[in-house]
């Protein structure tokens, strides 16, 4: 009959020591798995809760980690620590009821904030041109045009892949010179070799003098207010366009321009002091929004935070569940052993011994499914990315919590049914066999 008993059990009994060896730790381990081996189906049904509950914890935090290096992406873009402002577009009779006391965006707008604030340390301005043919004697593109300050891809952060940037000259001489972005690229030199070739825009022959890189990052948006599309976009010299190129006569000078900020300087108080120049500059019409890039960051982080709260509940609830059925198992499994428990404690096992085997059965349920869950939460993570185009990281850390998280649950769960099998009385334990 001592064949049948754990052998964790009967190796304390055995060895009379004070300490207990690891190799009593081993054996109830392999013990606990000859356990759920003997009962596949109601193991199997007991881990689901756990490996749902770990699942959607990693899928979670991949899901929300991806989304927050998205946001910083997208943020460094518009730069932490720079004001951005956007002319509001109006048309008809608005936009010459507007111009009556506007003239909308300009160099002039800029010109006023750097000698009036003291906080403007750099700026970048922007203007948008309304291509109608766009190609070189490779390949068409539908890539939108804009002329920029060379200054625009340092506070934009746009990565330079061959080639060079805007430079001053190229300003002061009205060059007729483009950068590229890398999809514009593809679609203007199917072949490569776009640097020193020709493209065409509306009426006017440039020279491409760059090509930027590609930029991590693949959404256009962040709490409403769009961002990027330089991939597929031709940047040429703000003065080239506005001189050469031609434009609406109610047109705003600029479509937008951009505040890069000294150091220590609170965006959203520099932002306040900016509206007021604006609008004393603009008579009071609302014919431009400032955007602050801090603030925006600080929203989708409280939108995150959103979502991870209700994401954490519901992963709770799963694990919770999972805790309740390994509860169930272990209950269920000290009435079919309930003859053998009081077996081992007639032999000498003692209260301890009975309830470390049955804590080291909980954890290794609650283990398994956690390590099944992690492999479940990744490729959730994954279909989600791909579904609902989110993007997703993962981290050491959110596999260790996951696992953290599965552990407590398998010892929280575990100690009721660990004790109550300990203090069965081995005689009423006998007889009930």
């Amino acid at each position: 009959m001592t064949q049948n008993r754990p052998a964790a059990v009967l190796t304390t009994i055995q060895g009379k020591k004070a300490t207990v060896p690891l190799s009593v730790y081993w054996e109830g381990v392999k013990q606990a798995f000859d356990e759920m081996r003997h009962h596949k189906l109601r193991t199997s049904l007991t881990l689901l809760g756990m490996i749902f509950g770990v699942g959607a914890v990693i899928a979670m935090l991949s899901v929300g980690e991806g989304a927050e290096r998205e946001a910083l992406k997208m943020i460094e873009s518009m730069g932490v620590n720079n004001l951005v402002v956007n002319a509001r577009s109006a048309e008809g009779e608005a936009l010459k009821s507007e111009r009556e006391h506007s003239i909308g965006l300009s160099l002039r707008d800029i010109e006023s904030a750097r000698d009036t604030l003291p906080f403007v340390e750099n700026w970048s301005a922007e203007k948008n041109v309304k291509v109608f043919s766009l190609f070189s004697l490779k390949g068409r593109s539908d890539a939108k045009v804009a002329g920029v300050t060379p200054s625009y891809f340092e506070l934009s952060a746009l990565p330079l892949g061959e080639g060079r940037t805007l430079n001053a000259t190229d300003e002061d001489y009205y060059q007729q010179v483009a950068v590229l972005g890398p999809e514009a690229a593809r679609s203007l030199f199917p072949q490569g070799n776009a640097i020193n070739s020709l493209i065409k825009i509306n009426h006017q022959w440039f020279t491409v003098v760059g090509v930027l890189s590609e930029r991590e990052g693949s959404k256009s948006s962040i709490q409403g207010v769009k961002l990027g599309g330089e991939r597929n976009q031709v940047f040429i010299p703000l003065t080239t366009a506005l001189k050469k190129l031609q434009f609406n006569t109610l047109e705003s000078e600029l479509d937008a321009f951009k505040l890069a900020l000294t150091d220590g300087t609170e965006p959203s108080l520099a932002s306040k002091s900016l509206q007021h120049l604006l609008d004393r500059r603009h008579g009071g019409e609302k014919d431009f929004e400032i955007v602050v890039p801090a603030d925006l960051l600080a929203q989708h982080q409280k939108t995150q935070q959103i979502f991870n709260i209700v994401m954490a509940c519901v992963a709770g609830i799963s694990l919770l569940v999972g805790g309740i059925g390994i509860m169930n198992i272990m209950l269920a499994t000290i009435l079919e052993r309930t003859g053998e428990i009081g077996l081992l404690r007639a032999l000498g096992a003692k209260r301890k011994d009975i309830a470390r085997q049955f804590l080291i059965e909980s954890i290794a349920i609650s283990a398994t499914g956690g390590i099944i869950g992690i492999a479940v939460g990744l490729l959730l993570a994954l279909v989600i990315s791909s579904a609902a185009g989110w993007p997703v990281a993962w981290s050491p850390f959110s596999i260790l919590l996951a696992l953290g998280v599965c552990m407590t649950i398998g010892v929280g769960f575990g100690l009721y049914p660990a004790n109550k099998a300990a203090k069965l009385d081995p005689i009423v334990a006998l007889q009930r066999d």
